[in-house]
């Protein structure tokens, strides 16, 4: 009997969670590509579509869109403007949607991917920070499957495959601890970004590796957690792990704790979420030696280091539009940061001001996300320009 490939379209495909996932696809004749969608890149859009035989693409940048046109393969729809990514989806009728594109660009597109009915492979963390209460209920009701594709919160629906939810004690997400885990709190207080940048053990985009520095990446891993799999700030532990092997444990009742092992790579959760139910062997995935990695260390999550790490207990323990208060203010601090108009060690800060002092609503639709996540980015903005 013939199956017909899995048809999937990658939001944020010119990325480097994208690139892997098409890496991935190549070497598997049960996967495909439908549709492809890019912020600016439109020089590497083209050549993934051709190489792909994409159905369409879609880039948000219109200038970038004048540029594609003219070199993109006949048979090849284009799609552009800020709905794009959603008018991919709608048209192109995937069976799963990789989300790729950081930060809250996301959202719009993950709860269109529900409508359509396709299931979601999730490494944009951001949609659930911000809207986690509609986007999981919503998935429930439609019948899909939300596959995470960080390497953490993989590692947990890995180590819960065949367990009930009502059985877990707690769950345990690691941390490398990231560049300055042994460095002085007046060092990381006014590191460069070249310095930031600079992550021990995972090679990712410049915003996730800004979020790694300040722990903040944990701290959005643990609202994505408790919406994910439902669970409360109770039952949620960090602790650093600087070899980032151990990606996340899960504690029973009975005492017993299974816990996901694997090479830092991100082909490894990828390739999972992109093939589920099924478990095939893929070629790129690194392979683990555990004679040669000898000790694994295990410390302390320090919040007086991180304290970054405790505002996402808060945003738990709040609800409502907490999340989308953290997520905006957090992504206009780090763009600031990373254009050179505040030091390093006042992201934090300035994100921990703009949640305490920003009315949290308990009641929350996409209206209302929005127009918070607008709100709140001008009011951090006016906190930066008057450091």
């Amino acid at each position: 009997m013939s199956y017909s490939p899995k048809r999937i379209a990658i939001l944020g495909s010119t990325g480097s969670v994208g690139r892997q996932a098409l890496e991935i696809i190549a070497a598997d004749e049960s996967l495909s590509v439908v549709g492809l969608s890019a912020g600016a890149n439109w020089k590497l859009l083209a050549e993934q579509a051709k190489t792909f035989d994409a159905d369409a693409v879609a880039i948000a940048d219109p200038e970038a869109a004048k540029e594609l046109i003219s070199i993109l393969s006949e048979g090849t729809d284009l799609l552009t403007g800020p709905e794009s990514m959603n008018d991919l989806i709608w048209q192109v009728e995937p069976d799963m949607v990789l989300t790729a594109v950081v930060g809250s660009a996301g959202l719009g597109p993950t709860l269109t991917a529900i409508k359509c009915g396709a299931d979601l492979a999730i490494a944009n963390k951001e949609s659930l920070v911000m809207a986690g209460a509609i986007i999981m209920p919503a998935a429930r009701k439609a019948g899909i499957n939300v596959l995470p594709v960080d390497s953490e919160h993989s590692a947990i629906f890995q180590c819960l495959i065949g367990h009930e939810h009502k059985d877990v004690h707690r769950v345990t997400l690691t941390a490398s601890g990231g560049p300055f885990r042994n460095k002085t709190l007046d060092q990381v207080e006014h590191a460069s970004l070249d310095d930031v940048l600079k992550h021990p053990t995972w090679k990712m985009g410049r915003k996730i590796s800004v979020d790694s520095a300040t722990m903040m990446n944990k701290a959005l891993e643990i609202i994505e957690t408790h919406h994910l799999f439902d669970l409360p700030t109770h039952r949620i532990e960090v602790v650093i792990h600087p070899e980032s092997i151990v990606h996340a444990c899960v504690e029973f009742f009975d005492g017993s704790v299974l816990a996901q092992l694997s090479r830092p790579a991100m082909t490894t959760p990828i390739a999972i979420a992109l093939s589920y139910p099924q478990r095939p062997a893929h070629p790129s995935a690194p392979l683990l030696d555990l004679a040669e990695t000898g000790a694994l260390h295990f410390e302390e999550a320090d919040t007086q280091r991180y304290p970054a790490l405790e505002l996402g207990y808060e945003v738990v323990r709040r609800g409502g539009t907490a999340g989308a208060i953290l997520n905006a203010a957090n992504e206009t601090a780090v763009e600031a940061f990373m254009s050179g108009r505040i030091e390093f060690g006042q992201i934090v800060g300035i994100v921990e001001k703009v949640l305490t002092e920003t009315p949290i609503k308990t009641e929350i639709d996409l209206e209302t996300i929005l127009a918070t996540d607008n709100e709140v980015r001008q009011r951090t903005e006016e906190i930066v320009i008057g450091n």
